[in-house]
């Protein structure tokens, strides 16, 4: 799958990292706090996951990556 899909996300991202409560905001609805929650309680999560005080924010990179890497393009049919 091109990255083209997803490099307009970093560009247009303020940060260099995501919180995951906008982990919403940042992917267009793809993904939800809640669900990227239970992927990391299960040990699936995105990887280089930080703490900073009461948040957990991800590297913008890597929610790139973790995106490309479910993402499948859909034939037409």
């Amino acid at each position: 799958m091109s990255s083209a899909y997803f490099d307009n996300l970093a560009e247009k991202w303020p940060s260099t990292v995501v919180c995951r409560s906008e982990i919403g905001k940042f992917s267009g609805g793809i993904l939800t706090p809640r669900y990227v929650a239970n992927l990391d309680s299960a040990g699936r999560g995105i990887s280089g996951r930080i703490r900073v005080g009461r948040k957990i924010c991800y590297p913008v990179q890597n929610v790139i990556r973790f995106l490309e890497n479910r993402a499948q393009e859909v034939e037409r049919g």
